[in-house]
């Protein structure tokens, strides 16, 4: 049996594979902030399964690997392949970021997991993934004419580059609180609300009575994103465009970064939940407006990934094909 992981800032999923067919058989999500350390989570988890043997792990975590260890970015959390290896009694236990656990994964996409945003003219080349939800990750996939070879980046820290003069304002706004102003401290869950306020504290647009309420655990990007889908508010609508736009060029970016002609994918809890947003052309237009490579960057196919189950099949099949 494969064991799999996918372990994010909020969530994390585990799942347990049948190793021939690469078939899963189990799969649970956590919070994952429950626990103090994965330790713990991969625990509980297995006390369900008391009789199976598992031969190999594969865990897509949400930070750099280094070494067989990860300190895990949005999370307090420091995993070991070494010391899983130990205590779980695993013989064979492999970590990997979890972007370049999804790039793994994306063959095992079906048509209906995905949604076609572009066209273009898909080739056999080299492919990028981006996924914004509690942080931005992003990786690039090396076409070697055989297959797509998953590589792992932490592009999501890069330095943030503003594509008008609103964007200018809002980078001002950023470094002023942060100092360094990443593509993650805007294309995040909290980056949306941090658009919001910058919308709202610079006085552009009225803030939202809800949303200036809230005091409790609630994620006020969460009320952001509602109100924008429902048309509610337009300050959330305006910090969505923001949002939407600065994901659209920051993906064509990637996407030249690589000559991505085989295909941009979208990841992450975010992309989903905003598909109307997406569909309405803003991100397009930011993707494309790339100067004299606009023509190149229209016939790069898009596709934006519905139910991310990537990872997890990613990084099973990681474990399985690896070798020692």
């Amino acid at each position: 049996m494969l064991l799999s992981g996918d372990i994010g800032g909020t969530k994390a999923s585990l799942a347990l594979f049948e190793e021939d067919k690469l078939q899963c058989v189990e799969e649970k999500t956590f919070h994952s902030r429950d626990f103090s350390d994965f330790f713990s989570l991969l625990h509980h988890f297995l006390t369900s399964f008391p009789d199976i043997s598992i031969s190999r792990a594969g865990f897509g975590i949400a930070g750099p690997v280094q070494d067989g260890v990860c300190r895990a970015t949005n999370l307090p959390w420091t995993l070991s392949a070494e010391e899983l290896q130990h205590q779980f009694k695993i013989p064979h236990v492999f970590l990997l970021n979890d972007l370049e656990a999804s790039g793994w994964g994306l063959q095992f996409l079906s048509p209906n997991k995905y949604v076609t945003l572009n066209e273009g003219k898909r080739i056999n080349g080299n492919q990028v993934l981006i996924s914004a939800g509690t942080g931005l990750g992003e990786a690039g996939l090396f076409w070697n004419t055989k297959i797509h070879h998953s590589m792992a980046t932490e592009g999501g820290h890069t330095d943030f580059a503003p594509c008008n003069e609103e964007q200018v304002e809002l980078f001002s706004y950023l470094y002023k609180k942060h100092k360094h102003v990443s593509y993650e401290r805007v294309l995040s869950g909290f980056g949306l609300y941090q658009i919001y306020r910058f919308l709202v504290d610079t006085q552009k647009k009225e803030g939202d009575p809800e949303i200036e309420a809230i005091f409790t655990e609630l994620e006020p990007q969460r009320l952001v994103i509602e109100k924008a889908l429902e048309g509610l508010s337009t300050t959330c609508i305006h910090a969505v465009e923001i949002f939407i736009s600065i994901y659209g060029a920051e993906a064509g970016n990637l996407a030249l970064k690589y000559l991505a002609r085989g295909g941009v994918y979208l990841g992450g809890g975010l992309a989903p939940r905003l598909l109307p947003f997406f569909k309405h052309g803003g991100f397009m237009s930011a993707f494309t407006a790339k100067g004299r490579f606009s023509s190149l960057m229209q016939d790069i196919p898009i596709y934006l990934i519905l139910e991310d189950t990537t990872a997890l099949f990613g990084a099973a099949h990681y474990a399985r094909i690896k070798t020692l």
